[in-house]
């Protein structure tokens, strides 16, 4: 058996800076062990896509890399959030298949339990991505979705006295979606709104007067999309926190297209969908967050949205193949959404969690 070594990792502000090579190996770890899961690529990302994420003091990190001859082969990744609960730390435990069951993702676990246990943080979340296989599944108690016990992270996970608590779905669109899809879902989008809501795009940058509401609906997401028993507690966002995310990631090489809708009589948001653009045309764009208000549901806001976010994609930035996004199985009202669209299923993630005693 081979020896390995774990070290926690500095995280440069930029990757000519010290920590650089490590942070680029680590999310090579990440990218290999993702597509080992899902049998594609789509879904990797660069160092220099990831940085940003990693350089937000609303949400401070601390990373692992675990070598085996010299060579990265697991990493892990400590987090929280300063604005949520003051229990909850999130982990993640990549290891690369071919160095399994030797140990690393345990010491990687204890190293990750110690630094929750500094920071008097009990509940422990993970969020996991499943392989499908066959055989027995674990079903979620929310009674939507399932994952398979033969997957190593299933069997990782449930041995150390983690809990599954909700499964997430993981679907792709494939690019371009036939027009005759578009209009006639657009139509349909536009007479079920009415006339009291109105689209906005934008690239990059909230317009000015729309800050405070998107700093409202941000902090919205953390309470209105679906939890489980997550028990995930309002994230607050401010003017300054939008202002200092956009800032990040405008510095790095995604594009992110934004579509919100206006609630015309309030002169108020009612929500937002966000899209992840690479710059090569040849990858997945991801779908990131989308909200409608409870307050506003039940007027397609969430189709309208998408939809038009989709063709701002192809004004934008035509020629990518597909947009990946994840959605929580009891999501039935956004699962509807994107199936009408001509998402389909790609794999499963597993929301995981663990309460220690202090």
């Amino acid at each position: 058996m081979s020896a390995f070594i774990i070290e926690e990792q500095t995280i440069p502000a930029t990757l000519a800076d010290v920590g650089g090579a490590e942070f680029t190996e680590m999310t090579e770890v990440r990218n290999a062990v993702e597509a080992a899961v899902y049998g594609s690529v789509d879904l990797d990302h660069t160092a220099q896509e990831l940085l940003p994420y990693w350089n937000d003091p609303y949400e401070p990190k601390r990373g692992l890399l675990a070598r085996v001859g010299g060579r990265a082969v697991g990493r892990a990744i400590y987090e929280y959030n300063t604005e949520g609960s003051a229990d909850a730390a999130y982990f993640a435990i990549e290891v690369l298949p071919k160095f399994r069951r030797r140990g690393i993702g345990t010491a990687l676990l204890a190293h990750l339990e110690s630094f929750a246990a500094a920071d008097s943080r009990s509940s422990h979340h993970v969020y996991a991505i499943s392989q499908e296989l066959p055989g027995d599944r674990l079903a979620s108690p929310t009674g939507f979705g399932s994952v398979a016990l033969a997957d190593d992270g299933v069997r990782f996970l449930l041995k150390h006295g983690f809990q599954l608590e909700q499964v997430e779905r993981s679907s792709k669109l494939a690019l371009p979606v036939a027009q005759s899809t578009m209009a006639a879902l657009l139509k349909a989008a536009v007479a079920a709104s009415g006339p009291d809501y109105r689209v906005h795009t934008f690239v990059d940058r909230t317009p000015p007067e729309w800050l405070q509401d998107m700093a409202m609906l941000q902090t919205r997401m953390s309470t209105d999309a679906p939890s489980a028993g997550m028990d995930e507690v309002e994230d607050v966002w401010t003017v300054q926190r939008m202002l200092d995310y956009e800032e990040r990631h405008a510095a790095g090489p995604r594009s992110a297209l934004i579509t919100m809708v206006e609630h015309i009589p309030s002169a108020r948001l009612a929500g937002f969908t966000s899209l992840s653009v690479p710059p090569e045309l040849h990858r997945t764009v991801t779908q990131e967050d989308t909200i409608v208000l409870n307050e506003h549901r039940g007027h397609r806001l969430g189709m309208l949205m998408k939809l038009a976010n989709i063709e701002h994609l192809e004004r934008i930035a035509p020629g990518h193949p597909s947009i990946s996004t994840s959605n929580a199985e009891e999501n039935r009202r956004m699962l509807s959404v994107n199936e009408a669209v001509g998402f389909v299923a790609v794999g499963y993630e597993g929301a995981w969690k663990r309460v220690v005693s202090g």
